[in-house]
């Protein structure tokens, strides 16, 4: 009788696994375009693309990653069909699969190439689609979707220079369409997040001018902005400048909305911008943090929450699994490349 309920106990532990039971990723990885969908009443959690620990141009990766609740292990996936491994894409979970969008290629010689590919992926068939492509091709932008139907690309960087463009692609009559300009510095490695028609971004990297010798200097912007979208109008946002918060400001955070709580949150990131070695543009090394705060949309307020034992950065997003939040992979200390699945407190 005693191994009957161990045995039935181990079975109905397996129906529901938590974070902390989650193995590392199968390789750690950076700069990873994540995502979660449920289908079929399971969760599916996702990890698309991003640097590997190598952390040069031959290190970007095409590799996809899923884990499902009630599994014990990562399922590799076909990797993204696309010629070259991509940084700085990012994935939005939609109507149970998911959308992947964009990303930049590092050549030889060190020049990039924002790509405007967008591809569905549907973890049913483990198959990728092909949508209509960006506009404007963009790479470490703000993704999220909004009414179980349109999807959000806020700023970013193309090619040469970042953008205030807000696109958005329809993802019923496979459109794009522009809605109201980003107002504040066009900036690349942003976060943010959206709960309800209210969504909140905050800081990333902006050209600041020139130096002595004509180049231009990159550096993290401390910005808060809320975006409220008409609900009759999904091209018009109406802005708002948030309170600014003591400090630097950071990049590559993780950010979502977080709907129970009624919050945008966003985790680590770092205060010096860099490129994706981890090292800034001024030659010193990023270090990254382990801060949690977030946008209460409530107290119309940003708080401070409980801060997180593992400091990273290099982040595209956070991702959901049986109601905990957390981040998958990441760089932390010394630049290392992670394959830590780290839950938010």
């Amino acid at each position: 009788m005693r191994n009957l309920l161990i045995s039935i106990c181990l079975f109905l532990a397996g129906l529901n696994v938590s974070a902390q039971d989650i193995p590392p990723l199968p390789e750690p990885i950076a700069n990873n375009a994540v995502a979660h969908v449920s289908v079929g009443g399971r969760d599916y959690i996702f990890s698309f693309l991003g640097l590997k620990p190598g952390k040069s141009y031959s290190d970007t990766s095409r590799s996809a990653y899923m884990f499902a609740s009630g599994d014990k292990a990562w399922q590799h996936l076909p990797d993204v069909p696309v010629a070259q491994g991509r940084l700085a894409a990012t994935a939005v979970g939609l109507n149970g699969k998911v959308w992947l969008f964009g990303g930049y290629t590092v050549a030889a010689d060190g020049s990039e190439k924002s790509t405007p590919e967008v591809f569905i992926f549907d973890p049913t068939d483990k198959t990728y689609t092909r949508a209509p492509d960006m506009p404007l091709p963009v790479d470490d932008m703000v993704s999220f979707s909004y009414q179980e139907r349109y999807i959000y690309l806020v700023s970013g960087w193309h090619d040469t220079g970042n953008v205030r463009a807000v696109q958005v692609l329809d993802t019923k009559e496979m459109r794009w369409f522009n809605a109201t300009d980003y107002p504040g510095s066009p900036v690349f490695g942003h976060a943010g997040g959206i709960v309800g028609n209210k969504f909140v971004i905050a800081d990333g990297v902006a050209v600041l001018g020139k130096d002595d010798k004509g180049q231009r200097k990159f550096g993290a912007v401390n910005e808060g902005w809320m975006g409220t979208i008409d609900e009759g109008n999904p091209t018009n946002i109406t802005w708002r400048r948030l309170p600014q918060l003591p400090g630097k400001g950071h990049y590559r955070m993780a950010g979502a909305g977080v709907a129970e709580a009624g919050q945008v949150v966003f985790v680590g990131g770092t205060d010096n911008a860099y490129n994706y070695s981890g090292i800034g543009y001024d030659g010193v090394p990023s270090m990254p943090t382990g801060h949690v705060f977030a946008w209460d949309f409530k107290a119309d307020k940003w708080v401070l929450r409980t801060k997180r034992d593992q400091s990273s950065m290099d982040h595209r997003g956070m991702v959901k699994l049986d109601g905990k939040w957390f981040t998958l992979g990441g760089m932390g200390a010394g630049q290392e490349v992670l394959d830590a699945i780290v839950l938010i407190p």
